[in-house]
């Protein structure tokens, strides 16, 4: 009989414990959706802004913005061909005032 009991009391415990790392990550989630989700996007889209700004500056010459000598382009092209197609992309599509918005 104490074995069984034993068994029992484990699990209930095991239970309450589920329970409460349940909730916590519940709480978690929501505070980090509350709080740190808008810092995060912003975050992330900063990031993009300053990669969008590097790019044109040193590869400005492939759509005629002559600001950078060819030399230290050269130098970065390595570095920068695999993002060359979409940021050509990103540079001559038609802006909207909805693009702003967003």
């Amino acid at each position: 009989m104490k074995v069984s009991e034993n068994l029992n009391k484990k699990n209930k415990e095991e239970k309450k414990e589920g329970t409460l790392k349940r909730f916590g990550k519940a709480a978690k989630g929501f505070l980090y959706g509350m709080a740190g989700h808008d810092m995060t996007r912003f975050a992330l889209k900063t990031r993009g802004s300053m990669e969008h700004l590097f790019i044109l500056i040193t590869m400005g010459d492939l759509l005629g913005v002559p600001i950078l000598p060819p030399y230290y382009s050269l130098r970065l092209l390595p570095y920068v061909v695999p993002q060359i197609s979409t940021w050509k992309r990103r540079m001559l599509r038609e802006k909207d005032l909805t693009d702003a918005l967003a």
